[in-house]
């Protein structure tokens, strides 16, 4: 099954990422405030590695290195990995980061897996059953904002025409909830796991590496996944996962008078 392929290859990086964690990595600069270690390396080869034994038709896109493989049947199948999202995390020892899988395929739900290596518990979905799995067990996802915790990505990309960093700014945002930012889309699965009420992030997100995986365990959860505007996710800019529709709109007015 597709969504085992997922787990086992969230898995296998999430093996690499957790052995290099506290050690002395290599560093390599892709931009002035964006890097990779030796761990996004090695842990994207192995998750690789497993995809393509287990699916060598299909297609891969790596945060990495960047696009490989893939047949011309029609069925469009690919593969998306990000292998240590959350990197100035890692490198920073500190431990908030997660390895991303997820498989896009044409006229298909989404599947997907997200492995958060030193909490050794692995978040999936089939496309509609979501939950997850610790020691060899599986529990359902089952979203809540009990926690009142809303995650933000500060990070303002060019092209956003709404910036989550300015509802800090917002008081009755501060006095309804309580805002984190983790820097790593591990915060999504926490919103389908009941542990987060909300996150939210700039930008255009479609087919990204980074958020798919998150974005596929809220849908098969029954989060509310829409565009920061509160319309349909992809026609707008930005991402807002919900745990439930109350905390959905009142983040969308929030929103609204913060653009």
């Amino acid at each position: 099954m597709d969504v085992e392929v997922a787990v086992e290859a969230a898995l296998a990086g999430a093996v690499v990422v957790r052995g290099k964690y506290g050690r002395p990595v290599g560093r390599y600069d892709k931009s002035a405030t964006d890097f990779a270690t030796d761990a996004d390396l090695e842990a994207e080869r192995a998750i690789v590695d497993l995809i393509r034994r287990a699916r060598p038709d299909d297609a891969v896109v790596g945060e990495e290195y960047g696009a490989e493989g893939g047949s011309d049947d029609g069925q469009n199948r690919t593969w998306l990995v990000d292998p240590l999202c959350g990197t100035l995390n890692f490198a920073a020892r500190t431990p908030l980061f997660c390895t991303n899988v997820a498989l896009r395929a044409t006229g298909q739900r989404l599947v997907a897996a997200v492995a958060d290596p030193l909490a050794d518990e692995v978040f999936w979905t089939d496309g509609t059953t979501a939950a997850v799995r610790r020691g060899g067990s599986d529990a359902p996802l089952e979203p809540s904002a009990g926690s009142r915790i809303v995650d933000l990505d500060v990070d303002a990309p060019p092209d956003a025409e709404y910036m989550p960093a300015k509802l800090l700014l917002d008081p009755e945002f501060r006095d309804t909830y309580a805002p984190r930012v983790s820097s790593t889309s591990l915060s999504l699965a926490w919103v389908a796991a009941g542990r987060r009420a909300a996150y939210l992030t700039n930008g255009q997100l479609r087919d990204s590496v980074h958020f798919t995986a998150g974005i596929a365990l809220c849908l098969a959860a029954g989060c509310v996944v829409t565009d920061l505007r509160g319309q349909p996710l992809h026609t707008g800019p930005g991402l807002l996962a919900a745990a439930d529709p109350a905390t959905h709109a009142k983040l969308v007015e929030l929103i609204a008078r913060n653009p």
